[in-house]
């Protein structure tokens, strides 16, 4: 006997993470930019998320960044976000500020 396939497109979750950083100790935009890039792959890497820098770009003591991840059920985006603040506040920069979303996104 063959089950039918439910034709409801599974549940998920978005989070996102918008960040404020400060670099007490950068001296330079390239400096700032160097320290960004392997940032972001590192929350890429561990994480699976997407990375962004979005503002405060002529700026080189300062960065917004904002990440986004995608997961199936509210508690692992909940970890998920847990986790790069975690990551964020390990780091050799000072965290300003931390704002996080999670958007459910249901079948229409």
């Amino acid at each position: 006997m063959r089950r039918k396939k439910s034709s409801r497109a599974a549940d998920g979750y978005v989070g996102v993470l918008a960040a404020d950083i400060h670099f007490p100790e950068n001296g330079s935009l390239k400096d700032k930019r160097q320290y960004l890039r392997s940032l972001k792959a590192s929350l890429s890497r561990k994480l699976g998320a997407s990375v962004a820098e979005v503002g405060y770009h002529d700026l080189w003591q300062r960065s917004r960044i904002i990440l986004s991840l995608c997961a199936t059920s509210l508690p692992d985006t909940e970890r998920a976000l847990d986790m790069g603040v975690r990551y964020l506040e390990q780091r050799d920069f000072q965290l300003m500020d931390v704002t996080r979303e999670i958007i459910k996104v249901e079948e229409s």
